[in-house]
C-alpha cells in the first residue's frame, strides 16, 4: 500500500469520532447517555465532553473487570502504546492464551466507549482516564506499579544518576538523559536484569518481593541497612522523598514476568448451582410464596384501613410503628419494612396529607383488590423490579448518621433496578430448577462492575444482590432459590414449553443435595442483559401473570367449624367469606390452613357492625362443611341477648338501661370509678368520660353496651375505610440520564453531524476566524449584503447564530429569500427550511468552492 493510500491516523479523539459511522456513534451515545445531555453542537464538543472527569469516571465504573484491567495496563504503558506492548502487560512473558483471546474484545469495548482511540500501532487512553488510573504517590495505581525510572529520577542530581549507572555495571554517559535511558533499558532487558539480580543478596531480594505487587513505596532511614543500600546503589530502589523509596516500574515488571496485574481475569466467573429441583416443584413453591405475598400485603393494608401510623416529622415510620407492624404481620422487622416499602412502591399506600398526617391506603388499593390474584401479583412484582427505594437499608445510618426509617427519605439507590434484573438474568441462565450459590452470584457481579465494590463497606451492589435473592423468594419470583417459569417470563425470557403429562413419570427425581448432577432440560431463550423498557415490562408482566394464574390455589367457599369455638379454613377463602369471618372471629394462627377463634368480643364486633343473631346463625350454617357446634350457637345467642341492653349516648356521655339493678351493679363496681358515673334517673347514668371511652370501659367490665344516636336508635359501627386522596406511586430515581430511544438518537446524530459539517466546512481565505469553534463575526451591513448575494448565486454560507435562549451555534445555510429583517434558508444543520432573524446572526462567511 502506498503512502497516499494509507488511512490517516487520527490526531485527536474528535478526529477518531469523526471517522466513525452512525452505528458506532449511536453505540457510544447509548452506552454513555450523559454525552447527549444536552446534545453537543458538533463532534469536537462531543469529544471534549467525553473527556470530562465526571463522564470518564462514570464510564470506568461501568466496565467489567478485564476491560478495566486493560485500561489500567494502558495507563502504565507508553503513550501512545503499541498493541504488542499492551498484550505483553496483560498476558505476561508466558503469553496466556485466554488473555490473548479476550484482549481484542476488551480493547474494542474501550474504543466503543471513547476511552481509547487510535490504531493498534498508536493506542491512546484519553487523558482524564490516564490521570485517574496512572500511578502517583497520592493515588497508587490499581496495578500496584510505581513510576518509571525516568519519572522517579526527575529530581535527582546528575552526579547521583551517574553513580547508579556505574554501580549497575553500565558505562557512564555525558548527560543524565542518556544515563536514565540506559538504566531503563537495563531494567527492561530480561537477560541482563536476571544477571544483575543473580548477584543480589537474598535479603535484598526479599525486600523486592514485598514491594513487587504493591504498594511500591517503602520507608528507609538516613543510614539504610546493607540490604537496602545494595538496591539503592543500583537504582533498583529510587528515592522519591526524604525517607521514602519506590520500586521503579521496569523493575517490578521484570519481577512480575511482564504482568501488569497479578491475576488477569479475562473470563467472568461462572454462576454455580448449589442445588437442583424439579421445575414443577420450583413453580408450585414459588406460586405458594406469591399467594402468601398477596395475603401479606392485604393484611398490612387491612391493618391500616382505618388510618395507619403517624408520619414522622422527618418522614417515614417510627421504630415503634414498624415493630407493631411486624408483630401484626408475624414477620421480622426487616421483612415488615420490605412489605411496607413494596406497598408504597406499588402506589397502594401513601400519606394522607392532613395536618395530623398518617399513612393510609390509596384509592388504587380498592382497584387492586378487585383484580384477579395473578394480576395483583403482577402489579407488586413490576413495582419491585423498577423501584429504586431499597428496604434493606432500613435501620441503617445515612451520611449524617441519622437512622433510615421505612417510608422515609434516603432509601433510594439508583443501581437497585439494574442489579435486580441482572441477578434474575443470571438465575435465568442456569438450567431450569437450579438454585444458585449466592457467593458465585456475588463474584460474577463484582467481575462485571468491580469499582462499585472496591471496599467491603462500599459494596452496595453485593448487598443489593443478596437482598434481591431473598426478596425474590418472598415474592414468589423464585422457589427454593431457583427461578420459576413465571419469574423467567417476567424478564422477557419465555418459559420453556410444558412437558406432556402423558407417558410415564412427571419428571426426574429431585436431587438430594448440591453434589447431585443437574437435570438436563430443553433450551430456552436467555433473559435480556439489560432491564426492559416500561412498555416491554408491561408485556412481560402480563405474560408472567398468565403463567402464574393456573398455579395459584382456588379460593374456597367454606370453613370447618369445631367444638372448641374455632373455625379452620383449609385454604384461601373467597373475599366475601374472608371479610365476614374476619369480623366475626379473630385469627389465631396462619399457615397452610388458617384458624379463627370465636370470642364474646368478636361476636359483639359482628353485632356492632349491624348483624343480628339470626344473620350469624344463617351465615355459619351456609358456609360450614361441619354442623354448627352447640357452644358456638350458645355464645352467639348469649352475646346477642345482652347486646344493646345498655345504651351509651352523648350528654357528656350517658348510660341508660331499663333494668335499674344493672345500673346499680355498674355503680357499685370499683372499676367504674374512672368513668365518673352518677345516677340521673332510675334508668340513666351520666358519665364524665366521652362516649367512646365509656363504651370501652363498660366492655372491659364485662358488659356489652351499644352506642345510640341522638334519636335513640342503635348505632351500627362499621369499620370506615380511610383513604388518602389519589396518589401516584413514587417515581424511581434514575441512575444518570436515561438511555436515548431510537428517535432521540437519530435526531441527535443528525444534529451532531450537521453541526460538525458547519464547524469543519472549509472557508474562503480571510472570511472566517482561524480558530475552530469560534463564531464568524461580521457587521450587519456586510451580513445583509452577503446574504442577498447568496440568494442570487445559490451558494451556501457559514453563519453564527444565537437563539432566543442565548445558546450559540454554527450552521451551514443556503439562503432563499431575504426580507423584513429575516432570512429564509435551507438549514443543512437541521435538514429543513427555516427563517432566521438577521439580528440574531453574529456573522457570515463564504464556504470554499470544494466544500461538501
Amino acid at each position: 500500500m502506498s503512502t497516499e493510500d494509507r488511512p490517516v491516523a487520527p490526531r485527536s479523539l474528535a478526529e477518531a469520532l469523526r471517522a466513525r459511522g452512525d452505528a458506532a456513534l449511536g453505540a457510544l451515545l447509548r452506552s454513555r447517555p450523559d454525552l447527549i445531555t444536552p446534545v453537543p453542537t458538533d463532534l469536537t464538543q462531543l469529544a471534549t465532553r467525553a473527556g470530562t472527569r465526571a463522564s470518564v469516571v462514570r464510564a470506568l465504573e461501568r466496565l467489567d473487570r478485564f476491560t478495566l484491567q486493560t485500561a489500567e495496563a494502558l495507563a502504565v504503558a507508553a503513550d501512545p502504546a503499541a498493541y504488542d506492548e499492551l498484550l505483553g502487560l496483560m498476558a505476561g512473558d508466558a503469553a496466556d492464551p485466554a488473555v490473548a483471546a479476550a484482549l481484542p474484545h476488551a480493547l474494542d469495548a474501550l474504543r466503543e466507549q471513547a476511552l481509547v482511540w487510535g490504531g493498534d500501532d498508536r493506542l491512546r487512553l484519553v487523558r482524564t482516564a490516564r490521570e485517574l488510573l496512572a500511578p502517583s504517590p497520592q493515588h497508587p495505581s490499581p496495578t500496584g506499579l510505581g513510576p518509571t525510572v525516568q519519572e522517579a529520577t526527575a529530581g535527582m542530581s546528575p552526579g547521583r544518576i551517574q553513580e547508579i549507572v556505574t554501580t549497575a555495571g553500565l558505562p557512564s554517559t555525558h548527560d543524565s538523559v542518556s544515563a536514565v535511558t540506559a538504566l531503563a533499558g537495563l531494567f527492561g532487558d530480561r537477560e541482563r536484569m536476571a544477571a544483575l539480580l543473580a548477584q543480589a543478596p537474598a535479603d535484598s531480594l526479599e525486600v523486592l518481593e514485598r514491594l513487587v505487587w504493591g504498594p511500591p513505596y517503602g520507608q528507609v532511614t538516613a543510614d539504610p541497612a546493607p540490604r537496602l543500600r545494595w538496591l539503592l546503589d543500583r537504582g533498583l530502589l529510587l528515592p522519591t522523598a526524604p525517607g521514602t523509596v519506590v520500586l521503579p516500574r521496569e523493575v517490578a515488571l521484570h519481577l512480575r514476568r511482564g504482568l501488569a496485574h497479578r491475576t488477569p481475569e479475562p473470563v467472568p466467573p461462572a454462576v454455580e448451582a448449589a442445588a437442583a429441583h424439579r421445575p414443577q416443584v420450583v413453580d408450585s413453591t414459588a406460586a405458594g410464596q406469591a399467594y402468601t405475598a398477596l395475603t401479606t400485603v392485604e393484611e398490612l393494608l387491612k391493618d391500616w384501613d382505618e388510618g395507619g401510623p403517624a408520619v414522622l416529622r422527618a418522614g417515614g415510620l417510627s421504630v415503634r410503628d414498624l415493630k407493631r407492624t411486624a408483630v401484626a404481620l408475624d414477620v421480622p422487622e426487616p421483612v415488615a419494612a420490605f412489605w411496607v416499602e413494596l406497598a408504597y412502591a406499588a402506589g397502594l399506600i401513601a400519606s394522607d396529607g392532613e395536618a395530623d398526617e398518617r399513612y393510609a391506603a390509596t384509592p388504587a388499593y380498592d382497584e387492586w383488590r378487585e383484580q384477579p390474584p395473578a394480576e395483583r401479583w403482577s402489579v407488586l412484582v413490576t413495582a419491585w423490579l423498577s423501584a429504586t427505594r431499597t428496604a434493606g437499608l432500613v435501620g441503617g445510618r445515612d451520611a449524617k448518621d441519622r437512622t433510615l426509617s421505612a417510608l422515609g427519605p434516603g432509601l433510594d439507590r439508583s443501581a437497585a433496578p439494574e442489579v435486580r434484573h441482572r441477578v434474575l438474568a443470571l438465575l435465568a441462565a442456569l438450567p431450569e430448577g437450579a438454585a444458585p450459590d449466592p457467593d458465585s452470584v456475588l463474584a460474577r457481579l463484582r467481575w462485571e462492575r468491580p469499582l462499585r465494590g472496591a471496599r467491603p463497606e462500599d459494596d452496595l451492589r453485593g448487598r443489593l444482590a443478596r437482598w434481591t435473592l431473598s426478596e425474590a423468594e418472598l415474592l414468589g419470583v423464585t422457589g427454593r432459590g431457583a427461578l420459576s417459569a413465571h419469574g423467567r417470563a417476567l424478564l422477557g425470557a419465555p418459559a420453556a414449553p410444558a412437558k406432556s403429562p402423558a407417558g410415564g413419570s412427571s419428571g426426574p427425581a429431585e436431587p438430594s443435595g448440591p453434589g447431585d448432577k443437574l437435570p438436563v432440560h430443553h433450551h430456552h431463550r436467555p433473559a435480556p442483559l439489560t432491564p426492559l423498557s416500561p412498555a416491554e415490562q408491561a408485556v412481560a408482566s402480563a405474560a408472567a401473570a398468565r403463567i402464574l394464574a393456573p398455579l395459584l390455589p382456588e379460593p374456597l367457599d367454606h370453613v370447618l367449624l369445631q367444638a372448641d369455638l374455632t373455625a379452620v379454613a383449609p385454604g384461601p377463602l373467597e373475599r366475601p367469606l374472608a371479610d365476614m369471618l374476619g369480623v366475626l372471629a379473630d385469627v389465631e394462627s396462619k399457615g397452610g390452613a388458617t384458624v379463627y377463634r370465636f370470642t364474646p368480643g368478636s361476636v359483639r364486633r359482628a353485632l356492632d357492625a349491624g348483624q343480628t343473631a339470626s344473620d350469624l346463625h344463617a351465615f355459619l350454617a351456609a358456609h360450614s362443611r361441619t354442623p354448627v357446634p352447640q357452644p358456638l350457637s350458645y355464645l352467639i345467642d348469649d352475646v346477642a341477648r345482652r347486646h344493646g341492653q345498655l345504651r351509651v349516648g352523648a350528654a357528656s356521655a350517658y348510660v341508660r338501661c331499663d333494668d335499674d339493678a344493672t345500673l346499680g351493679e355498674i355503680l357499685a363496681d370499683k372499676r367504674a370509678a374512672a368513668l365518673g358515673l352518677r345516677r340521673l334517673a332510675p334508668t340513666v347514668l351520666a358519665a364524665q368520660a366521652d362516649p367512646a371511652g365509656l363504651l370501652e370501659g363498660l366492655r372491659a367490665m364485662g358488659f356489652a353496651p351499644a352506642a345510640e344516636s341522638a334519636e335513640g336508635d342503635v348505632l351500627i359501627t362499621r369499620a370506615l375505610a380511610r383513604r388518602t386522596p389519589p396518589r401516584s406511586a413514587p417515581e424511581p430515581v434514575p441512575d444518570g440520564p436515561p438511555v436515548p430511544d431510537d428517535t432521540l438518537l437519530a435526531a441527535a446524530l443528525r444534529a451532531i453531524r450537521a453541526g460538525d459539517l458547519a464547524s469543519t466546512a472549509p472557508r474562503k481565505p480571510g472570511t472566517g476566524p482561524a480558530a475552530d469553534g469560534e463564531l464568524p463575526r461580521t457587521g450587519s451591513a456586510e451580513t445583509l449584503a452577503t446574504m442577498q448575494a447568496a440568494v442570487l448565486t445559490g451558494e451556501a454560507l457559514w453563519i453564527g447564530y444565537v437563539n432566543a435562549e442565548g445558546a450559540a451555534s454554527q450552521r451551514v445555510i443556503a439562503p432563499v429569500r431575504v426580507e423584513g429583517g429575516f432570512v429564509t434558508a435551507y438549514d443543512h444543520t437541521a435538514d429543513e427550511v427555516r427563517t432566521f432573524p438577521l439580528h440574531r446572526i453574529t456573522g457570515v462567511a463564504e464556504l470554499a468552492d470544494d466544500a461538501g
